[in-house]
């Protein structure tokens, strides 16, 4: 295919925004032990790693990475990067606070941001991690490369994202380009494999360059939402009903409404 012939720089904003779902069942003597994995296995550590892989694949290159973990729980990291490679530098520094973990990188005149929640409710024993991600580029770059990679480096149960492409740029005669690439659905940038283990929705708005596609596992094992060894040991009656619970979660998280109990 030949290439656009484009007059100046492209500016065009293309951006990949996620909601990454982890479910599970805790007992009430377990969820505080829950929020405390969840805030080792997703430090700032792990989420700078992650970023530093995304910005990878996408094609950048990273100037700057400042994190900072907090207590009791929580971290922040910020990235600067750019499309071309100018250098690099590393600066980490500490100190108590309160604050969810967050991930916030910069693309030049874009950025990619991590945001963690995890929750739970005493009186259900449903436990939530959610992870919020945004990878917005302009110019070369395209934050579709990263979607596979994302959905897999979180235990995705349910997924719901959103790709804008914003703005115009121009080619050489002065012609306005709204979007400089074809898509028609999300799901054509997916991963077979993943297509297979999901359900999925789209909603799409083609004449407004927006683009939301919603995923939910298919499979359902009980076990694999159950977060401690104790939780295993529950009688029939009480896997029913702990079943029960975690699939209306995934249900409501899903659909975006709430079911009566």
């Amino acid at each position: 295919m030949e290439k656009l012939k484009l007059h100046g720089f492209n500016n065009l904003t293309k951006s990949l925004s996620f909601n990454i779902y982890d479910i599970c069942y805790t007992s009430p003597a377990n969820q505080q032990k829950y929020i405390e994995y969840i805030d080792e296995a997703y430090n700032a550590e792990r989420l700078t790693q992650i970023l530093t892989d995304v910005a990878d694949i996408i094609g950048a290159h990273i100037l700057n990475i400042a994190r900072q973990d907090y207590d009791p729980q929580g971290a922040s990291v910020t990235m600067l990067i750019s499309e071309d490679p100018v250098g690099y530098k590393v600066a980490n520094t500490q100190a108590p606070g309160p604050l969810p973990e967050t991930v916030l990188a910069h693309l030049d005149k874009s950025h990619i941001t991590v945001h963690t929640y995890p929750e739970s409710h005493p009186h259900f024993g449903i436990s939530t991690f959610r992870a919020d991600i945004d990878v917005s580029t302009c110019g070369r770059i395209s934050p579709l490369k990263a979607l596979n990679y994302l959905i897999h480096s979180f235990e995705s149960d349910i997924v719901t994202m959103d790709y804008r492409v914003r703005g115009f740029t121009r080619d050489v005669s002065g012609s306005k380009l709204f979007i400089d690439h074809e898509i028609t659905s999300i799901q054509s940038f997916l991963a077979e494999d993943t297509k297979a283990r999901y359900q999925m929705i789209d909603v799409n708005v083609y004449q407004e360059k927006i683009f939301h596609t919603k995923m939910m596992l298919k499979e359902f094992n009980l076990d694999d939402y159950l977060f401690a060894p104790d939780d295993v040991l529950l009688t029939e009656d009480e896997r029913e009903e702990v079943q029960e619970k975690v699939r209306q979660e995934m249900a409501e998280i899903f659909y975006g409404r709430n079911y009566a109990l």
